[in-house]
């Protein structure tokens, strides 16, 4: 019972990759393009949670706003980067054609609607509203998608 949501929602956010399986032509821009992305978005993903660990670990940081590194760029580096990993296999899938890209549709968009406005962005934001320093974080700093912060 407890799975019973979890299993056909890792089904279908892998479709990109059981597509990409049977691409069996030398790949093309789509894939490049996707891998590409993908090794971006595994780079966000790495580096914002490495950051992360090493501001949390210090306990000068306890109660503090992580504000530096890729964390100036974007409130959720790992979420943004999670994102980029999906969109990237689905570009890959994409290599197998149009019904590999049209099977494959529903994964990135079901991430990115779990990342920005489900269990992931939404749901963090919210635990982090009340601690100080929040409101000008996310005045100046992109709510997902990088950018260099806005002066205020």
């Amino acid at each position: 019972m407890i799975y019973l949501l979890q299993g056909p929602l890792m089904w279908l956010v892998s479709l990109p990759v059981q597509a990409a399986q049977y691409i069996s032509r030398p790949l093309s821009a789509w894939a490049f393009a996707g891998t590409t992305l993908w090794t971006v978005g595994l780079f966000f993903e790495a580096v914002g949670d490495a950051q992360l660990a090493r501001f949390k670990a210090d306990p000068a940081n306890r109660g503090r706003i992580m504000n530096r590194g890729l964390w100036r760029l974007t409130r959720h580096p790992n979420y943004f980067g999670d994102f980029c990993v999906w969109w990237g296999l689905f570009l890959i899938a994409c290599d197998g054609g149009w019904q590999a890209a049209a099977v494959s549709l529903a994964s990135p968009l079901v991430m990115s609607v779990l990342l920005i406005r489900g269990s992931g962005k939404r749901l963090l934001e919210r635990h982090m509203a009340i601690r100080p320093g929040w409101d000008a974080y996310a005045t100046r700093t992109s709510g997902f998608f990088p950018r260099p912060p806005r002066r205020g």
